[in-house]
């Protein structure tokens, strides 16, 4: 029997409840503890499925994790929330990039190197990447570090644009295993950050918590399209569950606030 897919199939059923119940106020703080036993249910089930595994720097790991999201949880004032909960959106983005990465340079030029491994690799860098940026301006503008003011320029869109189609060329190169395949990799990591700065700093910091929760989402497909790249089904659900909700909150914010999402995101620039 595959206990390792029953406890992630238990740690998804965890999850669902845990996010069925932060829909109140009253059972929010139930709901973050089943979430939160869900995820330990999903770690220990992973970490015990493989083998040649060092338990010490994964135990230093999370001691470090614990210690620093302890320290936020209680120092933080909830009028910060936001700008905490895209700190650790940035961290989710930049660890599945970080992830996806050293796969890409564990198998390449190996045999194990494939199209669909290198397609999940790509998709993973790019949007964990995009996150992370992004992410940290978004805090930056409500923390009062970037200006929370648009910040827009001339030909700002062109510059987005040929960034977007310089992304889609190195990432086809790469996907197909080409020669210079580790330069293109770098190019397409220093393109994706550049293009999660590029698509938050025309949005005003009023409209910033919709931006974070749009990019909560991000995360969360980043992290499933890792688990794609490792092949690891827990992080597949965990990845869909995170980035489903994230766009079903980002829609319900929008429609709250009477605006469509492209209005949002494009409105600095006139391209709603």
């Amino acid at each position: 029997m595959d206990y390792t897919n029953l406890s992630y199939v238990a740690a998804a059923i965890l999850f669902i409840l845990g996010i069925k119940r932060l829909s109140s106020p009253k059972t929010a703080r139930a709901g973050n503890s089943i979430a939160s036993i869900g995820m330990l249910i999903a770690i220990v089930a992973t970490v015990s499925s493989f083998g040649g595994l060092d338990y010490k720097l994964i135990a230093i790991g999370m001691v470090i994790g614990s210690l620093i999201g302890a320290t936020f949880a209680l120092r933080v004032e909830m009028t910060q929330m936001p700008q905490m909960v895209a700190i650790f959106n940035g961290f989710g983005g930049g660890a599945s990039a970080l992830v996806a990465s050293a796969e890409f340079f564990s198998k390449y030029g190996t045999l194990e190197q494939s199209v669909f491994l290198n397609t999940t690799i790509i998709l993973s860098v790019f949007i964990g990447t995009l996150t992370f940026t992004g992410s940290f301006i978004a805090f930056g503008k409500l923390q009062g570090f970037v200006s929370g003011q648009p910040i827009v320029f001339k030909g700002q869109q062109i510059i987005n644009g040929i960034i977007i189609i310089l992304l889609i060329g190195l990432g086809v190169y790469v996907t197909l295993g080409s020669e210079q395949g580790l330069n293109a990799f770098y190019l397409v990591i220093a393109l994706s950050a550049l293009i999660g700065i590029t698509l938050t700093i025309p949005i005003g910091g009023a409209d910033m918590p919709v931006v974070i929760s749009l990019l909560n989402s991000y995360s969360g497909i980043a992290a499933s399209a890792t688990g794609f790249v490792l092949m690891n089904n827990g992080l597949i659900i965990a990845g869909a569950l995170v980035g489903a909700s994230g766009l079903i909150l980002t829609s319900i914010m929008c429609k709250g606030m009477n605006r469509s999402l492209a209005n949002v995101i494009f409105g600095a620039v006139g391209l709603n």
